[in-house]
């Protein structure tokens, strides 16, 4: 079986604290549970295996929640940038040919799509997940559209699954490692990186929401992670930071 699907990390680390942010704080078990409850409600709006799920929404567990239930389904997923105006939402939606869109901001949805609110997400409710297809679309990840119009680029099962396996290999990510997610989730980095990693390793992954550099180290004293990935604009707004802030970042073994 292909080790990034969620429903062998429930099997596995059931009771270990899997992903959370504050508000909402999911073990491995209840992170299934709910993403099986959203596949049986997305089912029961048509999605079928094949189809693909739009979810339009700042970084929340939430968000993961849904790709998962989209997968259980055999769906795909295709993450967009809540940031978007109306305009490029409904650019990457018809290119994408989504079936479904969950959101916070109805209003940006295009006439005639089948709109889920996020607070209306099912808690209750359970589907069997399909058997996946490796070659079949995980992820429809849009380019950054700057030689043109955003392209969605297709990761298959088989694509996650390797880029997961290889990035927990190389940093040798155990049970005990904790991510500090800091980057959006409507692009591969955060998705893989900061998510499916070490959710298939058995750590953890804490959602602090916007990237901010007067509250990150806020956040590392806070949560102790072992570990998060960031771009280099990131790091050059925290090494710049004055000589007098001197945060504990023992917690860190890298970046």
């Amino acid at each position: 079986m292909l080790g990034h699907l969620p429903w062998t990390f429930a099997a596995q680390f059931a009771d270990r604290l899997a992903i959370g942010n504050g508000q909402t704080d999911l073990t491995y078990a209840e992170l299934d549970q709910r993403s099986s409850a959203v596949a049986a409600q997305l089912a029961s709006r048509g999605v079928v295996a094949g189809d693909v799920v739009a979810v339009m929404l700042p970084n929340r567990p939430e968000l993961v929640t849904v790709v998962f239930a989209a997968w259980r389904l055999g769906a795909a997923a295709t993450p967009i940038n809540p940031a978007f105006t109306a305009v490029e939402a409904g650019h990457q939606l018809a290119d994408s040919a989504a079936k479904l869109l969950v959101t916070d901001n109805p209003a940006l949805a295009p006439e005639g799509l089948d709109v889920l609110l996020v607070d209306d997400l099912a808690r209750l409710g359970a589907v069997e997940p399909v058997d996946i297809v490796p070659e079949s679309v995980a992820l429809l990840i849009y380019t950054s559209g700057s030689t043109g119009r955003p392209k969605g680029v297709m990761l298959t099962h088989a694509n996650v699954d390797a880029m997961s396996t290889s990035m927990g290999q190389h940093l040798a990510l155990t049970e005990d490692d904790h991510c500090l997610l800091i980057l959006p989730l409507f692009h591969v980095n955060a998705l893989i990186v900061s998510v499916i990693t070490p959710l298939r390793a058995g750590g953890r992954v804490s959602i602090v929401g916007t990237f901010s550099a007067s509250r990150f180290f806020d956040d590392v004293e806070r949560l102790r992670p072992t570990y998060f990935s960031a771009v280099p604009t990131i790091y050059a707004l925290l090494v710049a930071m004055p000589e007098d802030v001197a945060p504990d970042t023992s917690s860190l073994r890298f970046v």
